[in-house]
């Protein structure tokens, strides 16, 4: 793959085509090809199109995104404007977000299945509120907090995610939530069990659907 890169750089072509680019190769060298890449991408003079699964090749390489989802485009733009306001849960996946639509009156935000989030922006209408699973606070019992959110909910599951755990969580409010293995420990976090979830204000980030 590192020759067919140099080979396809070297001829300085007016367009080039990567497709898949990084594919298959093991961590560490992918973490060099990627870099490597980055630096010639810069430097390239004429139009690159990247195609990837990987969010991070697509965050990392590219200067702008189209995302596209069952044959179409749901979302074009930079890697920042997206990465911070997706509009389709699978972009949400993509780059690690909580994703909610619903009704905005105000700083709360009412979603369709009747929950609210307690927002800072002040909006009207339909909108997003989209937050982090690690702005997710966990508690095995209804916490004294200042946070402006607050939902009973049940572990529906728990899988390492990274240097992480990442908790999938069930009920009024469907969210998943990262934790060390600290956390996930002195919880006693397991499938079943009832938890209650805190979440700030500041840590949501609402925008117009």
């Amino acid at each position: 793959q590192r020759v067919a890169l140099a080979r396809a750089l070297a001829t300085r072509p007016r367009l080039l085509l990567l497709d898949e680019p990084l594919a298959a190769l093991d961590a560490r060298t992918r973490l060099d090809v990627r870099a490597g890449l980055r630096r010639h991408l810069a430097e390239f003079e004429a139009v690159a199109v990247l195609v990837t699964h990987d969010p991070l090749d697509a965050m990392v390489l590219a200067d702008r995104l189209v995302v596209v989802e069952e044959g179409r485009t749901v979302q074009e733009g930079a890697p920042s404007d997206i990465s911070r306001r997706p509009r389709t849960d699978y972009i949400a996946s993509l780059v690690g977000l909580n994703l909610y639509q619903g009704r905005a009156d105000g700083h709360t935000v009412r979603l369709d299945g009747g929950a609210t989030i307690t927002t800072t922006e002040d909006l009207t209408g339909p909108v997003f509120v989209a937050f982090p699973p690690a702005a997710v606070t966990l508690h095995r019992d209804r916490p004294d907090s200042s946070a402006r959110n607050l939902w009973r909910l049940e572990v529906a599951g728990l899988e390492s995610h990274g240097d992480q755990i990442r908790v999938d969580l069930t009920g009024e409010l469907p969210l998943l939530a990262d934790l060390t293995t600290v956390a996930v420990a002195e919880l006693s976090l397991h499938p079943g069990r009832t938890v209650w979830a805190t979440l700030k204000a500041t840590q949501t980030h609402a925008y117009p659907a």
